[in-house]
């Protein structure tokens, strides 16, 4: 019966549709999403909302910046500036050094051990250095300030060798040059007078070297005036043994006659 409806009625049958979607794409990449086309970009563009900006605060860079611009001049930074140019100019040694990363114990021990040899350790920032050398004849050291470092004053110019003997055995204390006797010098050339004599062994040599100088002129003017009274004595010693000899020619002569 059903079925003869069916042929009679063909609307009334259940068919299935005759186009059927599908969708041929894979997962959408939500962190990195396709651009959207031209159009839909413009859109978006021109509906997207403004909303106030929000004060910040400044970072620690920027408050550092002007802190630093805005920072009034210390009067103890100028006594300090003294200081440093009071010892540099009462110091017949200064040696300048870069400091690598080192403990507070280290350099305490550093610090006694060069006091022991009338070596003075000091440290100051570079605003103070360049405070004390600006316009003076000291001015070419700033360069040597660039970061972490230290100086060494001495009255006595001899204790190089001394400084350079305790420093080796701290290689976190590193030689970059210094001034000896108003004179700039660096870490090659320190070396080279470390391992010079001191000042009186100096001038003893040197007195030395002039004495034999005058020594080997006198010795070369009385050249000819000894040389002619050696062979003056040697002619009258050869006289002299001659007429010894025709003495005791006679004599015999003489004892042979009286015998006969």
């Amino acid at each position: 019966m059903s079925s003869l409806i069916q042929q009679g009625l063909p609307l009334t049958s259940a068919r299935g549709p005759l186009l059927q979607f599908l969708r041929f794409r894979g997962k959408i990449n939500i962190q990195r999403p396709k651009d959207p086309h031209y159009e839909r970009a413009r859109v978006i563009a021109v509906t997207q909302p403004k909303y106030p900006k929000v004060s910040q605060a400044l970072t620690c860079f920027q408050s550092r910046a002007e802190r630093m611009g805005a920072q009034v001049d210390n009067p103890y930074n100028a006594i300090i500036a003294r200081e440093v140019r009071n010892w540099l100019d009462h110091s017949k040694l200064v040696a300048i050094y870069h400091l690598n990363s080192i403990t507070s114990d280290e350099i305490f021990r550093v610090r006694v051990q060069l006091h022991k040899q009338n070596l003075h350790l000091k440290a100051y920032g570079r605003k103070i250095i360049a405070q004390a050398v600006a316009g003076t004849q000291y001015e070419a050291i700033l360069p040597l300030f660039h970061s972490n470092h230290c100086i060494v004053f001495s009255p006595d110019q001899q204790r190089v060798g001394a400084l350079l003997r305790l420093t080796r055995k701290v290689p976190q204390m590193v030689l970059l040059g210094g001034i000896v006797e108003q004179t700039l010098l660096s870490r090659n050339e320190l070396m080279d007078f470390a391992q010079m004599p001191g000042l009186q062994a100096a001038q003893a040599q040197l007195v030395q070297t002039l004495n034999m100088a005058a020594g080997n002129v006198v010795q070369q003017l009385q050249a000819h005036q000894c040389n002619l009274i050696k062979v003056l004595d040697v002619h009258a010693k050869g006289n002299q043994e001659q007429g010894q000899e025709q003495a005791q020619n006679q004599k015999q002569e003489s004892e042979q006659e009286t015998q006969t």
